[in-house]
């Protein structure tokens, strides 16, 4: 589809799939697509014949380097017309081929690509169809012809001027991939441009691009369905209502970043998130606010800087919404500029106000989106109002010189009723813009440029969630976690639960490592100052910065084994991203040498990596921990886990470069029958190989289906407290599953880096609900009220599940 686009433009009978815009602002790019995949400018390319025309039988196309795209059918024509001009010169005949000629003349009489009409567009298509197939059997069984059209093939390529005009007739233009960001007409996934975004909303576009997906669902082949990007639709509400009239009994569940105060759209016929939301809510349980203050002090000192997060975040989505968005920015400009235009009231406002009004509200609203319908009478529900209109006012005092009545405009069309073509176009491109914005400003950026403590820099994430009014204990992050916990169990039983996916900027283990840190943060900052004292004659060309040499040993102590290429790799995303000293776009080839040879020096200086290995021993058997702790709370709590693959082991892995590793299943199977023939203390002891994890991992899973109904849509979830320590554990209970995990490991477990550890006998427990119980995981049985040190004492984690049998005495 998207090559005919390409060869046709707005003539291909798929024009309409695809968010083209067919009449963008620069009078060049009209009624063509822009294709920025060209490695240098242009004119400089077919200087160097680095651009070609190129036929295989009898589809031609364009080569430059990997690339080959379509040739527009018009310009066909004029190839076969100079190849029946050579052919008749070398036959010394009068007449060209007549069959060469006429299909010649029949190319270039096609109508051109700017048709509306749909009969006429069906009817070019079909001769389209036909003339191909004719050329393509001339050119099989005639090779004086083919010789001919090569030869014509061959003179346009080795004359830089017909080959420049040829490439101008196209239905495309090629350009140097830095044209993208200010001059794409064309919606794409965030700001990858080889991914084009289609018009779902179209009825006829979604019957189309959901044929296979419905018949695999009615099959039975396919039970549930993952949309990725939920944000980026034109109307996600109405795109779900399909999907689920498509798939009424699939599992159906959108990624969907939910801010801190923000709840998925009720009405939405889902099952609820892909679980980035119980990622961030789960990690914040193990994170000791009170670490706070030595963590900001410790980053303020290396990067000479006490700005907070959210102003960092606010100017990497301004960068964003300049440079790696300014197209997109672009297209929803041009909405705005048409509305204004056909109101005398807005008539004066000029595009450059009107764009950095725009640019504004994309960097001061406060969650991925909001969702008007882009309906003419669509009513505005309350929390969209109110977000919109603190985005606005929050906007205007963010440009104090523009003209008061841009943001006056973009309130009218966002919020009145009775709107035009026009503000339901702006509606539709501003709300499929928030997002993008967000994600590439704050997610793909500030969270690689504020280093203070890169465990909460994670999707969907909150880096300064520790600084907030009422986050000044362990217990309000565990207070809150049960409260998501019960409102899920209410609205959302069968959400996606998850602590690591293919985006996670480091996998759940490596978070867990570094939520240690935090409870130790006044030792981690006397650390961080030992290695940068050591390191300070490796710099080079400021190489690292602050920021990145804070991270570089964050990310070092969390995923060590570290090998140095793995390091490199990360190394170069990060500093990239971050876009301080070096960016994707304009690499800073010193700096990055820089810190290369920075990192090779870090390798080579035995002291370091000796002093590196005895700091991550001194805090790895307690990670393991908190990755089980966490991993219990996955397992247990009201939803569907997503187990990733590879994390049935300690996993280690970070977004880059290891996302796509391969996984040993192998070595997973052979570790599965020692879980099957051991016991819980055995598999503790050899935790190294992260058998404590499978063994969890697998016990869990068979009581949640020996006890589905408690995991079901009407499981109940009721936290219990903890006596004398209600900030040391988390526990709750599961329609007779009680789940009892260390939320302090550190001070609880006092920081052995033993294989085994002593849980110190702290005062606190918990009054189990009557019965007996069984820890699934060790085989202890329990009653009463159990200290934590006697649930803990084989295994770091407990959870118990009612025994018909009673306790013996």
């Amino acid at each position: 589809w998207w090559r005919d686009v390409l060869e046709n433009g707005p003539a291909s009978p798929w024009a309409d799939f695809f968010d083209v815009d067919w009449h963008p602002v620069e009078e060049k790019n009209r009624n063509t697509v822009l294709l920025p995949i060209l490695g240098d400018h242009r004119g400089a390319m077919i200087a160097r014949g680095e651009i070609r025309v190129e036929r295989d039988v009898g589809r031609f196309g364009i080569r430059a380097h990997d690339h080959v795209v379509p040739v527009a059918p018009r310009t066909i024509g004029a190839l076969l017309k100079d190849a029946a001009t050579r052919a008749t010169v070398d036959d010394g005949n009068d007449d060209a081929p007549p069959l060469l000629a006429f299909l010649a003349d029949c190319w270039r009489q096609l109508p051109p690509p700017e048709l509306s009409d749909p009969k006429l567009r069906r009817r070019r298509h079909r001769d389209k169809l036909a003339l191909a197939a004719l050329t393509t059997r001339l050119l099989e069984e005639d090779a004086a012809i083919a010789i001919a059209v090569d030869a014509a093939i061959a003179a346009l390529n080795a004359d830089a001027d017909r080959l420049d005009g040829f490439l101008e007739a196209q239905n495309h233009r090629l350009a140097y991939w830095k044209t993208a960001a200010r001059e794409l007409d064309y919606r794409r996934f965030f700001d990858v441009d080889s991914l084009a975004g289609l018009r779902v909303e179209d009825t006829r576009v979604f019957t189309e691009t959901h044929q296979l997906i419905g018949q695999l669902v009615r099959d039975g082949r396919i039970q549930g369905l993952r949309v990725d990007h939920v944000d980026g639709l034109a109307d996600p509400a109405a795109y779900l209502k399909r999907l689920r009239e498509l798939a009424p009994l699939a599992w159906i569940v959108v990624e969907k970043i939910l801010g801190p105060d923000e709840a998925l759209p009720s009405s939405w016929p889902v099952e609820g998130t892909t679980g980035y939301d119980f990622l961030n809510h789960a990690l914040h349980v193990f994170v000791d606010p009170r670490g706070a203050s030595a963590l900001t002090g410790l980053h303020a000192e290396f990067t000479g800087s006490w700005a907070p997060f959210a102003d960092v975040a606010a100017d990497k989505r301004a960068l964003a919404v300049r440079d790696v968005l300014a197209s997109d920015v672009e297209r929803a400009t041009q909405a705005l500029v048409e509305l204004s235009a056909s109101d005398r009231a807005w008539r004066d406002l000029s595009r450059h106000e009107l764009r950095a009004a725009v640019r504004a509200v994309l960097v001061t609203f406060c969650v991925y989106r909001s969702y008007v319908a882009p309906e003419k009478d669509a009513v505005v529900d309350d929390n969209d109002r109110a977000r919109i209109t603190a985005a606005l006012t929050a906007a205007q005092a963010r440009e104090p010189e523009l003209d008061p009545l841009c943001f006056e405009l973009i309130r009218q069309a966002w919020l009145d009723g009775d709107r035009s073509v026009q503000a339901l176009r702006f509606i539709t491109r501003v709300q499929q813009l928030t997002g993008t914005a967000v994600a590439k400003g704050v997610e793909d950026t500030a969270f690689y440029a504020w280093s203070r403590f890169i465990a909460l820099n994670e999707v969907g994430g909150e880096p300064d969630v520790i600084d907030r009014t009422g986050a000044v204990d362990v217990g309000s992050a565990i207070a809150t976690f049960h409260d998501r916990n019960r409102a899920a169990a209410q609205q959302w039983p069968r959400r996606m639960v998850t602590t690591s996916t293919h985006d996670t900027k480091r996998s759940e283990d490596v978070r867990a490592r570094l939520c240690v840190l935090s409870e130790r943060a006044d030792w981690w900052a006397a650390t961080v100052r030992r290695f940068v004292d050591r390191n300070l004659d490796k710099h080079r060309f400021g190489a690292p910065d602050g920021d990145l040499e804070l991270a570089l040993y964050q990310t070092m102590v969390g995923a060590w084994p570290l090998s140095r290429k793995r390091c490199l790799a990360w190394a170069e995303k990060a500093a990239r991203e971050a876009k301080h000293r070096t960016s994707w776009t304009k690499p800073n080839a010193p700096f990055e040498g820089a810190l290369k040879d920075f990192i090779v020096a870090l390798y080579q200086d035995l002291v370091f990596v000796a002093d590196l290995e005895a700091v991550v021993a001194d805090v790895t058997v307690v990670g393991r921990v908190i990755s089980l702790a966490q991993l219990t709370l996955k397992l247990m709590s009201p939803g569907v886990p997503d187990l990733f693959q590879g994390t049935e082991l300690w996993n280690l892995n970070l977004v880059d470069p290891d996302n796509r590793r391969l996984v040993d299943f192998d070595r997973r199977r052979s570790l599965l029958q020692h879980v099957n023939d051991g016991d819980a203390a055995a598999a503790w002891r050899r935790n190294g190989a992260g058998t404590a994890k499978l063994l969890t991992t697998q016990r869990l899973l068979q009581l949640r289906r020996r006890r589905s109904a408690c995991f079901g849509d009407t499981g109940r979830y009721a936290p219990l407290p903890i006596d004398n320590g209600n900030d040391r554990a988390v526990a709750f209970d599961r329609d007779g599953v009680v789940v009892v995990v260390p939320a302090r490991a550190w001070s609880l477990f006092g920081g052995s880096t033993g294989t085994l550890l002593t849980c110190n006998d702290c005062g606190a427990s918990v009054q189990l609900p009557a019965g007996s119980w069984v820890d699934v995981v060790s085989g202890a049985r329990h009653e009463g009220r159990v200290s934590l040190s006697t649930l803990w004492r084989t295994f770091p984690v407990a959870v118990l599940e009612r025994s018909v049998a009673p306790l013996k005495t």
